[in-house]
């Protein structure tokens, strides 16, 4: 096997680890339903969770991927007993991340649309929230449109990809990932000197009894645990890869605290974006691309040099979504050069094809195949696939992880410990045996349970 690059610094593997955890689902799903659900009430529930499930569940993704130092494709083979079947479970999980891939780059394509519409002044001055959702619908209708953008952002993606690690995928991350952060704050702290913007926090932070009631605590417990969950991005590999890149000079369970503390910061930060602005301007938020690309775009046009405000929100929503671009793109080309042994220059070309290829359904399902509806009368092609990767891969991959963890025929409780506790930092207890072996599985087992019950129930 090949010598394996390393990061330069520890800084650019945990940057870059929680840039793949930090993606839109976090920015336009994560500040509606504190809101929903009851403010700090919700917060609090939200972070237990995260740190009960989410937490552990990372710490065993990256204890695999720095023990066995390769991607999915070997490293299960590498880690289980002569004669175990585990590896099996490696075709599946890759499938998650073109799954992912198929309508995250179109996505991303749009966030690259509205950022280059910001800062040309095309939000117009007092659009309405109808005139913004003409303009989104107009986007939408055209595969055009849509896909010169996603070709952009896929091949810019790979392109960083191609140069390697350190020099494209580090270089480029870790300054990207520095200035996400700076314009997040530097949003944050001008939405919040807004007129008006008090009412805004108030309906985001406040312990808010009537918004919590309105709900069944199995609902909230379940929304609070399938955020925690689905924020770190566990279950497709995409996370461990970037371990088999770093040094062990540090504890699993420390790096793993950094990333989900980055993480987080993300998530509650752009509420501070969303709300005060929103109630500033009297207008009610909505939850997911409507927020996005229509109640944010009327916001923007109504603020003095919104031009200016909403290309910055669009360059940072690009960057969190090119983030985690760029992450599971080199999770693919890494899975790709281990399975056909083959150059990364080969790995790139052949990936760029198969992405804007299995992009292509996704983008149609907009306009031409806009009469397709497989998950029922309100749903399109993007439902299905995010239904794929979030409610059932990504669950289910995790599930893998945490039974190859504790399986005596997998990697095993006692090496995985050794594993997670090599370096300086926080050590993992190995009193959390039980914990692992009982309480974590049955948890994953009931949020796939509660899902499907939800979409088929």
């Amino acid at each position: 096997m090949p010598t394996r690059e390393h990061f330069s610094s520890r800084l650019g593997f945990v940057l870059i680890a929680a840039g793949c955890a930090i993606g839109l689902g976090n920015i336009w799903r994560f500040p509606f339903i504190v809101g929903q659900y009851g403010g700090a009430i919700f917060v609090f529930i939200y972070l237990i969770f995260l740190f009960a499930f989410g937490l552990p569940l990372l710490t065993m993704e990256l204890a695999v991927g720095r023990a066995s130092r390769r991607s999915l494709a070997d490293s299960f083979e590498h880690l289980e007993q002569p004669g175990s079947k585990w590896h099996l479970n490696k075709f599946w999980m890759i499938l998650g991340n073109y799954v992912l891939m198929s309508f995250y780059s179109v996505v991303t394509g749009w966030m690259l649309f509205y950022c280059i519409k910001g800062f040309s002044g095309e939000f117009g001055v007092n659009t309405s929230a109808e005139i913004s959702g003409q303009t989104f619908g107009g986007m939408l209708a055209s595969p055009g449109d849509m896909f010169a953008h996603m070709l952009t952002v896929v091949t810019l993606g790979f392109a960083i990809c191609a140069m390697g690690l350190r020099k494209g995928v580090e270089r480029v991350t870790k300054p990207m990932m520095l200035l996400l952060f700076t314009l997040l704050v530097f949003l944050a702290v001008r939405s919040c000197l807004l007129p008006g913007c008090s009412e805004g926090l108030n309906y985001y932070l406040a312990p808010n009894l009537e918004a919590f009631n309105q709900h069944s605590l199995t609902e909230v417990l379940s929304a609070a645990m399938c955020q925690a969950f689905f924020t770190l991005s566990i279950g497709i590999g995409a996370i461990q890869i970037f371990a088999t890149y770093s040094h062990s000079s540090h504890t699993l369970l420390t790096e793993a605290l950094n990333i989900t503390l980055l993480d987080t910061v993300v998530a509650m930060l752009s509420g501070f974006i969303i709300f005060p602005a929103c109630f500033s301007y009297g207008v009610q938020p909505d939850q997911g691309p409507s927020l996005i690309f229509i109640t944010l775009v009327s916001v923007f046009s109504h603020m003095d040099h919104g031009q200016i405000w909403g290309g910055l929100f669009f360059l940072f929503m690009t960057f969190a979504a090119l983030s985690t671009l760029v992450a599971v793109f080199e999770n693919i080309i890494a899975t790709t050069m281990e399975l056909f042994p083959t150059s990364r220059r080969r790995a790139v070309l052949c990936n760029f094809a198969v992405i804007l290829l299995i992009s292509i359904p996704c983008l149609l399902g907009f306009n031409l195949w806009s009469d397709v509806h497989p998950l029922g009368p309100n749903s399109g092609i993007l439902d299905l696939e995010d239904f794929i990767i979030s409610d059932n891969i990504l669950p289910l991959g995790a599930l893998c992880y945490v039974l190859f963890v504790m399986s005596k025929t997998g990697f095993g409780f006692g090496k995985y410990l050794e594993e997670c506790n090599r370096g300086e930092g926080l050590k993992m207890p190995s009193a959390i045996a039980p914990y692992f072996k009982y309480v974590l599985p049955v948890g994953i087992a009931l949020l796939v349970i509660n899902v499907y019950y939800s979409v088929f129930g």
